[in-house]
């Protein structure tokens, strides 16, 4: 069920990091000390989305990896984005 914008607001408070974009997107930048170090994380990030069958769509620029999510089925952002969110801020191992 697509939220509203209060309950959008009180999901990004709840979410480091992550910012709205495009009215529809949640979004997030993680930066890494390697290459490899992105792609180790964009591994765990893709074990978490097959899990929870909500896959971001994910951008590789060197050392940063960008996130962004948003459940297509609901014309929106759901709960679902923001538990999704939540897991792959619990994935990011800072250096």
């Amino acid at each position: 069920m697509k939220l509203t914008e209060e309950q959008i607001a009180l999901g990004l408070a709840e979410i480091e990091g992550w910012k709205r974009e495009d009215g529809k997107w949640i979004a997030k930048k993680y930066r890494f000390q390697t290459f490899m170090d992105g792609i180790e994380f964009v591994n765990r990030i893709a074990v978490i989305s097959e899990r929870l069958n909500h896959h971001p769509f994910i951008s590789i620029d060197y050392k940063m990896v960008t996130l962004r999510m948003t459940s297509w089925h609901a014309g929106g952002l759901t709960e679902l984005d923001f538990t999704a969110a939540a897991q792959f801020n619990g994935a990011f191992v800072k250096d």
